[in-house]
Order: C-alpha cells, then structure tokens, then sequence
C-alpha cells in the first residue's frame, strides 16, 4: 500500500507524538480532525519509558542541550510522552474507519513485536535510533517499507542503516531529511540534500519537518520529496513536550493544499503544447503590413512589421522580405503571405 501511494503522490504524515497529552479522548479527537485536514496516515511513536531509558538521575540522563525538555531527566519527559500501549488498537481502527493509514515508530524490538501483531504496514524508525543498526535490521526482517528519518545522522550512519535494512533482505526503504532541531531553525534545513540523498542511495525520500513555515515542504516536494512527515496538533496552547513545533488543523490543511497544487505544477517534461497554449500562439508575433500599399511598392521596415497577433509570416522571413516588392494593394493591418510578395 505504501509503495502504491509513494508512486501515485507525495504520502503526508501526521504525527501524533506527545501531542495526545496522555488523554485518549483528545487523542481520538486530533486523529480525526487529521483526515479532515487532509492526511494520509498518523504516526505514533510506540515505546514506554522502560523501554526507551532507564530511571535515572545521574549527570547523562538529564537533558541539557538548549532543548524544551532541559533540566528534565529522558524517564520523565518520555513518562509524559509515551503513547498507551492499550490505545493503539482503538486508534488503529479509528484511523482506518476514516482511511488513513496508521502507523507508528518501534523504540525496542518488543514494540517491533507488539506492532507486527497489530498489523502495521510499515515501520519508522526514529533519527535518535538510526544508529541501532540491530532494532533497524530487526523491523526489516518483517519485509514491510522502512522509513528512517536522518536527524542525528551522518553520511556514514545512514549508509550503515540503508545496508542493514537490506542485510535482512529488505529494500523497501526510504529516507527523510530531518533536523533534529525543536523547531528546526530555516537556515539549518538544508532541503538541497533531499535529491543527493535520493541519488546517493538510489531510494525515495521525503522530509521529516520540524519547522512551523508550510514553505519547507512545499519546497521539498518540488526538489523531489515523496514523503512529508509533520507534528500535529489540535492548539498550540494545550502545550506539551512538541507543541511547539507542530501544526494546528488550519495549518495543516494549508500545507496540504499547498503540496497538492505543487504536485500538479511540476507535472512531467513536456514541450508539447496543450490546447491552451496553442490557441495562445494566435497572440504571438507575425509580420503584418502596418500602413496601406500599394501594388510594386518596397517593403520596407515603415510598411511591413513584427507586431502581434500572429496569423502573418513568421518574424523570421523578414530579412528575406526587406527590400523586395508587394504584388498588390493591400490595407493597413493586412497579415503578409507570400502570395503578396513578389
């Protein structure tokens, strides 16, 4: 289903994340007004704080990196961030019901498990997990499309994730140009990797967005992205650990729309000239006789002119023409024709 939708259109992600505020009524309200704002699936992430860290407040648990979460330890902030286990099944159906595709993100290889159990079809894997080269070839053993956001990484760790997902036989991948970054800063997007990446690694790739400007996407999509990947969430001001990198509804739908226009404009290569553009041609230019003449007159550049519209000669014979003499009387505003001349 993936690859169908990968070859038909760009495939928007919304994604869930913390934005739920651990309230699965809120959560089943943002997954809905999702579909409405035009997605094609919802991402969760799939992982509980045991199962992503441990509970710890020695120096290298506590995050101190000019984030949100700073002075918070990685147990805490993943204890309010962690999507319910015992959700996933009801969101899975809600978000069928209202055709998107559900997926979600596996922090360890019990949520690879409990995810092939419920059925997903295909698999995240995070930019801070990139490096785990045995969870990547763990959830590409189950021959589903692997999409790996690149935030973290380096040349060198997406290459050693591209060969482990195809070490377990697995080559439905594709990669998206991330910035782990909360929000992303514009002059930091780099949106020009996106075609060296495709190119590089011979895969689909898309963006995983954390900025708040519509126009990130959009332009990925025209620099070639197949995947657009972005927070949302009901209002900003519910807060929590993401709100403020991600979409509102309105927002959202706006970015939908935007990437939906671009894709019909960047079309195919074509020279062929549409119905339009070939009855436009009747406005291009053509030479015309701009005063009345008479039979044995000079044409000369005061009579004869490249003016619009363009049912006379080609602008191109008017060297040819200079010079010699006009067959017939003709009005101002006759289109030349070669009987005319003589």
């Amino acid at each position: 289903m993936i690859d169908k939708i990968l070859k038909e259109k760009v495939f928007i992600v919304a994604e869930l994340s913390a934005n739920h505020l651990q309230d699965l009524d809120l959560a089943r309200r943002t997954i809905e007004a999702m579909a409405r704002a035009g997605a094609d699936a919802v991402k969760l992430q799939t992982y509980t704080p045991d199962t992503i860290t441990i509970d710890c407040r020695r120096e290298d648990f506590l995050i101190r990196q000019g984030t949100l979460w700073d002075g918070k330890t990685f147990y805490e902030l993943y204890q309010k961030a962690y999507t319910p286990w015992e959700w996933h099944k009801e969101l899975k159906e809600l978000a069928e019901s209202l055709g998107l595709i559900f997926f979600s993100t596996p922090f360890d290889p019990t949520a690879v498990d409990f995810l092939e159990d419920l059925g997903v079809p295909c698999y995240k894997i995070a930019s801070f997990e990139i490096t785990d080269l045995p969870l990547i070839e763990y959830a590409a053993a189950k021959g589903k499309p692997m999409i790996i956001s690149t935030g973290i990484a380096t040349l060198s760790d997406i290459e050693e994730a591209v060969e482990a997902c195809r070490r377990a036989g697995n080559d439905q991948i594709v990669l998206l140009k991330c910035v782990s970054a909360y929000p992303t800063p514009l002059e930091e997007v780099n949106l020009r990797t996106i075609p060296h990446l495709a190119e590089t690694f011979g895969v689909p790739v898309g963006l995983s967005d954390h900025t708040l400007s519509p126009s990130v996407a959009v332009a990925a999509v025209a620099l070639g992205a197949r995947v657009v990947e972005k927070h949302f969430i009901l209002d900003r001001s519910l807060g929590g650990p993401d709100a403020a990198f991600s979409l509102e509804p309105e927002e959202f739908s706006f970015m939908v729309r935007a990437i939906r226009e671009t894709e019909k404009a960047l079309g195919k290569i074509s020279y062929r000239l549409s119905a339009k553009q070939k009855k436009a041609r009747e406005f291009s230019r053509s030479l015309y006789v701009v005063r009345d003449v008479r039979a044995g007159e000079e044409i000369t550049t005061e009579n004869v002119r490249s003016i619009r519209p363009g049912y006379g000669l080609h602008p191109r014979h008017l060297p040819e023409v200079l010079g010699r003499r006009f067959r017939r009387d003709l009005e101002k505003g006759t289109p030349l024709r070669w009987e005319y001349i003589e």
